[in-house]
């Protein structure tokens, strides 16, 4: 199926010329996940995973990816004829590099045709292959998997609507506001937004378009005179229509974005007026329509460290959607622990234990849906790092070795993310050695002080620290930023020690916002493991020598003691494990019952090396 598809797109690259085609991981807004109209790169190569870019040739095609997808890139691209290209890794070329390599060694340097869809690549990308490529030529409007795909999925239009300041702590005309500011400060007459999860937190509205994520399909067009929302007009009706005519935010339909930024100057503007864009969001079509009336001036979204930087009510509101979430997970950990010891029940599987874990979070009227895609990943599976469980893959957990559940949630008053590794049972002494390092990572960051201006790739040591006493790593960011009702995976901060390979690594870590802090450690074939808490940045003091931050813990379960070799612990690791643990019970132990409670008790009590 694949190998005939791929025949397709090369019969169809020869028709135009193209010599290189290029299927990125995106929709129209550079969104990181994606609705089904947008899953190309899937049609085209049956990998499935969240992130990578198919590049075609007449005679051959390869796929790039993050270390979070070998394993599984490997198993998805087996028959395909696909070749695996693990970036990041030594030796492995990026994209443009191998275009590079491609022009100097087939066509002697002459140049060659890249080809694409305008719509679904962004400014830099573009920009990175034309600036590394040789006499590159671009066919940007050529949706080639558009052409052959038959019964496409159409593009979502679920309802959009309003988040009330109760759960934002800030009205939209404030954010408009402050954003006009700040874009006027750059001598900007027009800002263009593109990305969803800044334009719904802009307006204070959210949608149901992309699965996880609460955004809309939209663009948003901001001028001092008037604000225009570019989305699907049946989205839009009741409060929603309401509060947008109150807002002075005007509707335009959202197939009708590329003819409006056409039109808006008439190409009369002799003196081009000035407009602010983020290469990384902006796809590369808009990009050629508005250089040709106005110059485009690219930059940062305001909007993107404005919504990093979690307000009072926002944290507040956190802080409760972590209780919720908690509760909920003290009742699946139960779960989990009655099915381990009593061997009469019958076998769970892997979908079995997230349609568990999804049936106590349902219990929450607070609940809007999941954050991501639960990874519940027994054994071998725990260490594909997005694995996530299908009909294909599901297999019984046994009453033996890791289960791994990275899970999250939607709730009105914010998103979660949590990790944990479960003991089914008996394990190596290597699982317990690797398990304890993994904790210790996790712990040491969670406490970690540092001086205002420091960033994620300065501390990612702390949490990378004691795997690397082992010799061991894990490919993959310690931390990611979480989003507030909105994206789990939200910058522009990060944790992530590879300066110049990650985007937001260098970002300082500021009071607001929120940050995973999820190390873990991997062996391909045998187990995965990984412990991750949501935390937020907190002042600690501030005197003569700096203004001091660190992290306050949000998330509320219990870490699993039974892999835990205590003679690795230090005293302060010990301390800081049974405070949190202490703070999870005084927390959540109000809501349970009396049998939930008195569990909970149990697995959250006080270690002392004395014992």
């Amino acid at each position: 199926m694949i190998a005939e598809r791929l025949k397709k797109i090369r019969l169809l690259m020869a028709e135009y010329g193209i010599d290189y085609y290029i299927v990125p991981t995106s929709d129209f807004h550079s969104s990181e996940y994606v609705s089904d109209h947008f899953k190309c790169r899937e049609f085209l190569s049956g990998f499935s995973g969240s992130a990578g870019t198919l590049v075609i040739s007449k005679d051959e095609a390869g796929l790039w990816t993050d270390g979070r997808y070998f394993i599984q890139a490997e198993d998805q691209l087996k028959g395909s004829g696909i070749i695996l290209f693990k970036s990041g890794n030594a030796g492995v070329p990026e994209v443009k590099e191998y275009l590079q390599k491609e022009n100097n060694e087939k066509f002697l340097g002459r140049g060659i045709t890249v080809g694409f869809d305008g719509r679904v690549m962004q400014i830099s990308d573009v920009k990175e292959i034309e600036e590394n490529v040789s006499n590159v030529r671009i066919v940007a409007d050529k949706d080639l998997a558009g052409e052959i795909w038959e019964n496409r999925p159409g593009l979502p239009a679920e309802k959009i609507y309003v988040l009330g300041e109760e759960y934002t702590g800030c009205s939209s005309s404030d954010k408009l506001a402050e954003i006009g500011r700040r874009f006027r400060e750059k001598e900007c007459d027009y800002h263009f937004l593109s990305s969803l999860d800044d334009i719904a937190w802009i307006l204070n509205l959210r949608g149901n378009d992309i699965p996880c994520n609460p955004v809309f399909l939209s663009y948003l067009l901001l001028t001092e005179d008037e604000n225009i929302l570019f989305c699907n007009l049946n989205s839009v009706y009741g409060d929603t229509e309401k509060y947008l005519e109150d807002l002075g935010v005007k509707v335009v339909d959202y197939d009708n974005v590329y003819d409006y930024c056409a039109g808006i100057l008439n190409g009369k503007n002799e003196k081009k007026s000035k407009m602010l864009i983020n290469p990384e969001t902006t796809n590369y079509r808009l990009y050629k329509i508005l250089t040709d009336s106005f110059e485009v001036v690219f930059g940062k979204n305001p909007s993107e460290e404005m919504k990093a930087l979690k307000n009072e009510k926002e944290i507040e509101n956190l802080k409760e959607a972590n209780v919720i979430d908690g509760l909920a997970m003290v009742k699946f950990l139960k779960w989990i622990d009655e099915y381990k010891k009593d061997k009469g029940l019958p076998y769970i599987t892997e979908l079995g234990v997230a349609d568990k874990l999804l049936s106590f979070r349902k219990e929450s009227k607070e609940f809007i849906d999941i954050s991501f895609d639960t990874i519940a990943a027994y054994g071998a599976h725990g260490a594909i790092v997005h694995y996530e469980p299908s009909n294909d893959t599901d297999i019984p957990i046994e009453r033996e070795g890791f289960l791994l559940v990275d899970s999250g949630a939607q709730y009105l008053k914010g998103t979660t993310d949590i990790t944990r590794t479960i003991a089914m049972g008996e394990l190596s002494q290597d699982m317990k050695k690797y398990y304890t390092a993994v904790l210790k990572g996790n712990l040491n960051l969670a406490v970690a002080v540092f001086p205002s201006g420091v960033a994620g790739a300065n501390i990612d040591i702390l949490a990378r620290g004691p795997l690397w006493k082992l010799m061991r790593d894990y490919n993959h960011g310690t931390g990611h930023g979480i989003g507030f009702f909105l994206n789990v995976h939200e910058g522009p901060q990060n944790i992530n020690w590879k300066i110049g390979k990650r985007h937001g690594n260098e970002v300082p870590l500021q009071c607001g916002m929120v940050v995973s802090d999820e190390p873990g450690f991997y062996l391909e074939g045998k187990f995965g493991i990984r412990t991750e808490n949501d935390v937020v940045v907190v002042k600690k003091c501030e005197n003569e020598f700096n203004n001091f931050l660190g992290f306050e813990i949000l998330t509320l379960a219990p870490i699993d003691l039974a892999p835990i070799i205590w003679e690795d612990m230090t005293e302060e690791e010990i301390k800081t494990l049974n405070e949190y643990h202490r703070t999870v019970y005084e927390k959540l132990s109000p809501y349970l019952d009396s049998e939930t409670a008195e569990w909970l008790s149990e697995h959250t009590k006080p270690y002392c090396k004395d014992n």
